[in-house]
């Protein structure tokens, strides 16, 4: 079982887009397996996305509602409903806000063999699938909120959050 260092709010690949999946060999596989262990290292956790253990490629492990699983060059190709409820983030650690999420989403990928994968959820699966779809274009999930929720948490973020690294 490898867990892997969650990369803290301020690391650039967090910020940076990451790149397709066109290799689907040894590496992406021990990849996919370093992420769904990374989810399952401690309790909580919805999600990682890639570049959260520093790796820049569209691939990310989820685990909510009893479903478990992971997607490699994932996109949302339904979205229905509305939810509201406080996010928080392995990446800026401490801090959750009532953030706007879609009730129900459907997101479709592949494995890691190339197959195609679809994956419907709703509640907190759907969350995690939009939370974790974020992160592999670059946006935290700070970065959606509005208005009195977006000025707190940038508040918060400004005044310095507890950024030690967690695995």
């Amino acid at each position: 079982m490898t867990i892997r260092p969650i990369r803290i709010l301020g690391d650039p690949v967090l910020r940076t887009p990451a790149d397709p999946v066109t290799s689907f060999d040894a590496e992406l596989r021990a990849l996919v397996r370093d992420l769904l262990d990374t989810l399952t290292g401690e309790p909580g956790r919805a999600g990682v996305a890639a570049p959260q253990i520093g790796v820049g490629l569209r691939v990310f492990s989820y685990g909510a509602n009893n479903v478990r699983g992971y997607l490699i060059n994932p996109r949302i190709v339904a979205r229905s409903g509305l939810q509201d409820g406080d996010e928080g983030c392995l990446s800026i650690p401490g801090l959750a806000f009532p953030t706007p999420r879609a009730m129900q989403v459907t997101a479709e990928g592949v494995d890691e063999h190339g197959e195609p994968v679809t994956v419907t959820g709703s509640g907190l699966l759907a969350r995690a699938l939009q939370h974790e779809t974020d992160h592999l274009d670059g946006v935290l999930y700070i970065d959606t909120l509005k208005g009195d929720a977006r000025r707190q948490a940038l508040r918060a973020v400004r005044a310095g959050f507890n950024p030690s690294p967690r695995s």
